[in-house]
């Protein structure tokens, strides 16, 4: 049963309790990743395989996300800033412990690509945040994937 979480802003990317930061490079073009991130919502279980659903909500002021494992997340969108940054609020979801959370994606120029850093700045019970701490390797090695996975989807699009 999903419940409703603490409503956080984007500083809360800064203050959070527990903050997982990771980055990697991609070919593709700021603008590019955006689109994929922001436009192509509905495209993000072809590439991050940890996401078996995606659907925006409110006229694309939200989104609703499922995961493997079952945990699902009904979000806001908090940051829209094409080619720069793309990050939302989780208000409500079925995981438990989670007090609040909010991801965010920074691109920046790379070469002749982007780096795409993304932060997962969350809140929870005790056991929750022990929990995601001690998996900040899987959690690593899943945005490495989705990210390499994104890299190749884009790079067959401009073909």
């Amino acid at each position: 049963m999903a419940r409703r979480l603490r409503s956080v802003g984007l500083d809360f990317v800064e203050s959070a309790p527990l903050r997982l930061v990771f980055a990697a490079e991609v070919s593709a073009q700021p603008d590019a990743v955006y689109r994929a991130l922001a436009d192509d919502v509905e495209g993000w279980p072809d590439w991050f395989t940890q996401v078996t659903l995606a659907r925006p909500l409110a006229g694309g002021a939200g989104r609703e996300v499922r995961l493997r494992g079952g945990i699902t997340f009904r979000e806001t969108l908090v940051a829209t800033e094409p080619g720069e940054r793309y990050g939302y609020r989780i208000d409500e979801s079925n995981a438990p412990g989670l007090r609040a959370l909010l991801e965010e994606w920074r691109l920046t120029p790379a070469g002749t690509g982007t780096r795409v850093q993304w932060t997962f700045a969350a809140d929870g019970s005790p056991l929750f945040l022990f929990t995601l701490r001690r998996a900040r390797g899987a959690v690593g090695r899943s945005f490495r994937d989705a990210v390499r996975n994104l890299d190749r989807r884009l790079a067959t699009a401009a073909t």
